[in-house]
């Protein structure tokens, strides 16, 4: 079977790989579309994301859709023949974060396609995956395999708006419009926010957000664009650069709540962190999510408007330019990779 094995910095190699068997426990899935996340791009761009470097070979992908195979021993789910979304942590379940509840930042657990340690645990970039049984779930009724594939990315997004609190009737300010923050926007709006303010570089990225459901389109590097909220209630900082929590300290209100949810640069970042203290601005980070992957299925079966923020399909055997479309924002919101059998 193929899959997508990145060897270092810039080497990503699709490969002959061994079909796995489900061992007791396990469902074997034939994954159908994978979506090449922003943390991909990292690792095939810098050997890594954030503190997590490659010191393996590893497979990657973490946004996989597909059907289900078989299962080993012990195990059952949904049918073989069933469509289905992989929730891609393992969660230790006896941590103190799993035992209080907070399974996404779990101090051991493994989730697919990542170097965070060693042996990395290997992605699902890979035309058959083997998995825990109980991180299969069933599509929804009217659901899709194409857009599900966003299922992933929207938990992401769904649990950084819920670590903002209650932004029922609220202006947010989401900085960065690639698909996580495009994401983002969907959750806010989802969520009731009355007003979301995006901003960016570039108007390809912008154009998605307003797609997404965006109420005000920013230049970033503009400071005189008039879109520029005088301050806003919530801030949530999607881009992975320090400029962008720059931004959302100083136009949050006093008072108010700024979420870090774009991956940082390794090392220190430099930020306005005077602000956090003298106007009592809440400070949180936002890290992947736990049961909101259930939620983003049941949000993605009612909004067919998401399938816009799919730009691309690639064959696998083309995963070299898959990835170069994906990180090219100008041309592409979420680029996903076909595993379906060559005709």
């Amino acid at each position: 079977m193929l899959g997508c094995v990145i060897h270092g910095r810039g080497d990503l190699r699709v490969a002959e790989l061994p079909v796995p068997v489900p061992g007791p426990g396990q469902a074997l899935v034939a994954v159908r579309y994978g979506g090449v996340c922003g943390s991909d791009l990292h690792y095939w761009r810098h050997g890594g994301v954030g503190d997590f470097r490659l010191r393996e070979p590893m497979v990657l992908g973490h946004e996989v859709v597909g059907t289900v195979v078989e299962y080993g021993a012990g195990a059952s789910g949904p049918a073989p023949g069933t469509a289905v979304a992989v929730h891609p942590a393992t969660p230790c379940g006896v941590c103190p974060e799993c035992a209080g509840g907070r399974r996404n930042i779990c101090r051991d657990t493994r989730y697919l396609g990542s170097a965070a340690r060693f042996p990395h645990v290997q992605g699902g970039f890979a035309a058959r995956l083997v998995v825990p049984a109980e991180q299969v779930r069933a599509l929804p009724d009217g659901l899709g395999l194409r857009r599900a594939a966003l299922a992933e990315p929207l938990a992401v997004a769904l649990h950084a708006v819920r670590r903002a609190g209650d932004v029922a009737g609220r202006h947010v300010l989401v900085t960065g419009a690639g698909p996580i923050g495009c994401l983002v926007v969907a959750a806010a709006k989802a969520a009731g926010a009355a007003r979301v303010t995006v901003t960016d570089l570039l108007p390809s990225a912008l154009a998605y957000a307003s797609a997404a459901g965006a109420d005000a389109l920013v230049r970033a590097d503009d400071p005189d664009d008039p879109g520029w909220p005088s301050e806003v209630d919530v801030a949530i900082e999607a881009s992975g650069v320090a400029a962008g929590l720059d931004a959302c300290l100083r136009r949050v209100r006093r008072g108010g709540v700024v979420v870090q949810l774009g991956m940082l640069p390794a090392g220190d970042s430099p930020f306005a962190g005077n602000l956090v203290v003298s106007r009592e601005i809440e400070l949180r980070g936002a890290f992947r999510f736990d049961a909101e992957f259930d939620d983003a299925l049941a949000l993605l079966a009612a909004e067919p408007g998401f399938d816009g923020l799919v730009s691309a399909v690639v064959p696998v055997g083309e995963a070299e330019s898959a990835f170069v479309l994906a990180a090219d924002r100008s041309r592409a919101c979420k680029v996903l990779l076909d595993f379906a059998p060559a005709p």
